[in-house]
């Protein structure tokens, strides 16, 4: 099957892919079930807690990614056979066996979505990895198109009204907890690994400085290993794209924002002052309008 047309709507719910046709879509519905947590989906609505929202990805377009792709917006989407694979191919290569323990207590930093560890012979742990995982989230609630799947069969239009959070989800939440627990780890001498979307890292560089974001660096504190999404005959699947290294100072410049060649000028700012006053009707047009 070709590749489905992706528009402003949901491109998978309850792990199934919206092609237009609704059979196998309305009984995941009606079950509520995720396949990549094996599971009850554990995202519910916040109004009716017992109905699950069920949203794995949604179509986005707009800002530095010009074509309509699906974007990851629950965490669980990302727990396929093939992230676990990469984390072991990438990093833990050399290891014997290799068990997952999930939501460990790092202490002050919170908890890890998930630590790899390698034990010896008498049951010592010897080494471990932490691995975080980062979706992105929304602005307004895309879940009207899981309402109109339930009560038609299909979208009822192309676009639906929510935005992708980029800058809450990738510049702070998830830079703050790179930052945090980062330095936790690199006390240890150790590396953290955030698996996260490449359109991510996209966005990150679009918006801050990522002057000391690198290819590669086993030497270095923080990683972004990053998936795509590919549809693969008949649903969409995890990709491995890059790795990406950083180290603390990194993660501060990034957290800073742009770079300074990006800023914009006193006049610049004092322009979309004015701007905004006179939307706002704080500043009279007529009097103001000849400074723009």
């Amino acid at each position: 099957m070709n590749e489905p047309v992706i528009n402003k709507f949901p491109t998978e719910v309850f792990g199934c892919p919206y092609t237009g046709q609704s059979a196998k879509l309305q009984s995941a519905i009606g079950q509520q079930y995720c396949k990549f947590i094996k599971g009850t989906c554990i995202k519910p609505r916040k109004s009716e807690p017992y109905i699950k929202v069920g949203i794995c990805s949604l179509g986005y377009k707009g800002g530095f990614v010009n074509r309509h792709i699906p974007v990851i917006v629950c965490p669980q989407r990302f727990k396929e056979d093939l992230m676990f694979e990469t984390i072991r191919e990438k990093y833990l290569s050399r290891w014997n066996n290799i068990e997952w323990i999930s939501e460990v207590n790092i202490g002050v930093g919170g908890s890890v979505d998930y630590v790899a560890i390698t034990k010896n012979r008498k049951g010592e742990i010897v080494d471990f990895l932490c691995v975080e995982i980062q979706a992105g989230g929304t602005t307004g609630s895309p879940y009207p198109a899981v309402l109109d799947l339930k009560n038609h069969g299909k979208y009822q239009k192309e676009n639906y009204n929510y935005g992708i959070n980029w800058a809450n989800e990738f510049s702070k939440t998830m830079m703050q907890q790179a930052y945090k627990k980062g330095r936790i780890i690199n006390h240890w001498n150790r590396k953290i690994v955030f698996v996260v979307q490449d359109v991510a890292i996209d966005y990150i560089k679009s918006v801050a400085d990522a002057s000391r974001l690198y290819p590669s660096r086993p030497e270095m504190t923080v990683d972004f290993c990053t998936f795509g999404l590919q549809w693969n005959v008949y649903q969409w699947h995890l990709q491995f794209k890059d790795i990406f290294s950083t180290d603390l100072e990194g993660i501060n410049l990034i957290l800073g924002g742009a770079e300074v060649d990006d800023y914009p000028t006193e006049a610049e700012f004092i322009q979309n002052i004015i701007k905004k006053g006179i939307t706002d009707g704080v500043l009279n047009k007529e009097e103001y309008g000849k400074f723009l």
